[in-house]
């Protein structure tokens, strides 16, 4: 883990390099795991409307808090059993990956008043590890979303898998026609502008190749340990 000197250095350096690599069209999500509150916090003073990505709900409920600008998203595999727990806390669920999921956000945001902002998630890498529905199940589940009036769907997100841009390639070119299949399917609680794919190994090669929301983690916090 960095100091917060350097968290702090990281995250402008690579700020300004996302911003220069996509002509200021892409946006920069910290995904924050188990990054320690403190840091957060001092970051989120520091640079205000900073945006963090958080992977498991119970470490995000034990580290959210407010402040100027701050904006919490969710990234990642998310329990239908847990929806009810962060709906009123982020501004966007990136990994929407089945109808069941969908239903239950729906149901929680609805009961609170929101439209709540979700990416749909899909496995372009064909990988059993990853989360995300198959390319083929896309346009249908999109087209049950439609009839939610609290889900905003915003656009597609995908965890690609981890190899050389050889390999990446053909993964970012069905990932991109999926993202122009979605854009073109009307409903009034649709706005697909947002496709997140790219992390610290690889969000130069997606900012080339389409991406225009990248979740950066160990290239701004440092080498982090997931043991606990």
């Amino acid at each position: 883990m960095e100091t917060l000197s350097q968290v702090i250095e990281n995250y402008d350096r690579i700020f300004e390099e996302v911003k220069s690599r996509s002509q200021g069209t892409a946006t920069l999500v910290l995904a924050s795991k188990t990054v320690e509150q403190s840091v957060l916090k001092a970051l989120a003073e520091a640079r205000p409307g900073v945006i963090f990505g958080e992977n498991k709900v119970q470490e995000l409920l034990s580290k959210y808090f407010e402040a100027d600008g701050l904006v919490w998203q969710f990234i990642g595999r998310l329990q239908t059993n847990k929806v009810k727990y962060i709906v009123d806390k982020v501004s966007l669920i990136q990994s929407v990956d089945s109808l069941r999921l969908a239903e239950e956000i729906e149901k929680r945001a609805g009961k609170i008043g929101k439209q709540m902002g979700i990416l749909v998630e899909v496995n372009v890498g064909g990988e059993a590890s990853k989360g995300g529905v198959e390319p083929g199940e896309l346009l249908p589940l999109l087209s049950e979303i439609a009839k939610m009036p609290h889900l905003k769907v915003k656009g597609l997100m995908s965890v690609l898998p981890n190899a050389d841009e050889t390999a990446l390639a053909p993964c970012y070119a069905l990932l991109k026609e999926l993202f122009e299949q979605a854009k073109a399917i009307e409903a009034l609680n649709f706005s697909i502008e947002i496709l997140s794919a790219g992390m610290s190994g690889d969000y130069r090669f997606a900012l080339q190749n389409g991406s225009n929301m990248v979740r950066i983690g160990s290239a701004v916090f440092g080498a982090r340990s997931y043991a606990k």
